[in-house]
């Protein structure tokens, strides 16, 4: 059994992709400015940030993919 509860449409999923993505290259800066200060704890957090993005970014893809499976099964 199959419920909508909570998924977004197409377009809102391609949006949340698209601010997490952007969300990603704060990150990326991030590392940079720890790496080049040599900061470890900074690096490390800039780090587990972008493997979050990473994670969420595969998420909203999946969450695509279910949707395109979901139209052509209707």
């Amino acid at each position: 059994m199959s419920t909508n509860k909570g998924k977004k449409s197409k377009a809102g999923t391609y949006l949340a992709i698209g601010t997490t993505l952007f969300a990603a290259f704060s990150n990326v800066k991030k590392v940079r400015s720890a790496r080049g200060d040599e900061d470890t704890l900074q690096l490390v957090d800039g780090l587990i940030r972008v493997a979050a993005v990473a994670t969420g970014v595969a998420l909203l893809i999946r969450e695509l993919r279910q949707h395109d499976d979901d139209v052509l099964t209707d």
